[in-house]
């Protein structure tokens, strides 16, 4: 009989796990000994947190992440096929939401593997959930393209839609890059729409500001090399 795959949330930043984990969670991580991860190195941080009840030299992690060829993933699910439970670890905070690891999940109904959600931070609805936005209708985008006038293109788009369909649509940024989108949506979206900016979600600096396009252009804030979520909804008027 096959293991379970669990989907092990983590924190979005530094500080008390225990505002963000649930004890209850925590309970039932602590006792795993196989993980997929994407980064071993923060895997073992969080871990560590946790205080499992297994030593972290005992505790056996395979690696997923965006440079894994979908052929590999296969072997990846070969702990569970064995019979041992299995968590699966994202440094998205919640596993397979804009994260590689969909592809293992997906993989493992198809074998007939019981898979289990964890409860835990996800920064894309605790953004949407503070914005004052729509949250009856949204869409997620991931990122947007990085060549300047698709870029363009896709925020104009993206704003129409909002428009007609009364939809929030959110996206990220590679947080180098963050401030450089903020004013490309200030340039390009109408003055009446509506943006909010969300960084460091659960952190010690967490910032969530919904404004229109108008009133964002009198004060920017710096949100360079900080996690962040953009929620736009377009207002003609």
């Amino acid at each position: 009989m096959p293991g379970t795959l669990y989907l092990v949330p983590a924190p979005l930043g530094d500080g008390d796990i225990s505002w963000v984990i649930p004890e209850q969670v925590k309970a039932c991580i602590e006792r795993l000994t196989y993980f997929v991860v994407e980064h071993p190195k923060t895997a073992r941080k969080f871990l560590k947190q946790l205080d499992c009840l297994v030593p972290l030299q005992d505790i056996k992690m395979q690696v997923l992440d965006e440079h894994t060829p979908p052929a590999d993933i296969l072997s990846l699910l070969e702990p569970l096929l064995a019979g041992n439970d299995v968590g699966l670890l994202s440094e998205a905070g919640c596993p397979a939401v804009a994260d590689p690891g969909a592809g293992l999940v997906r993989m493992a109904h198809q074998k007939g593997i019981k898979v289990v959600p964890y409860v835990g931070p996800s920064s894309i609805l605790l953004a949407l959930m503070a914005s004052g936005l729509n949250g009856q209708q949204f869409a997620f985008n991931g990122y947007l393209s990085i060549k300047h006038e698709a870029r363009i293109s896709q925020i104009l788009a993206l704003e129409k839609l909002s428009m007609v369909q009364d939809q929030t649509q959110i996206f990220i940024e590679t947080p180098y890059r963050n401030q450089k989108l903020l004013a490309l949506l200030l340039e390009t979206c109408k003055d009446s729409s509506e943006l909010c900016v969300a960084c460091d979600i659960t952190g010690a600096g967490e910032y969530i500001e919904t404004k229109t396009v108008k009133a964002w252009k009198h004060a920017l804030p710096d949100i360079n090399k900080r996690p962040a979520i953009f929620l736009l909804h377009g207002k003609s008027s």
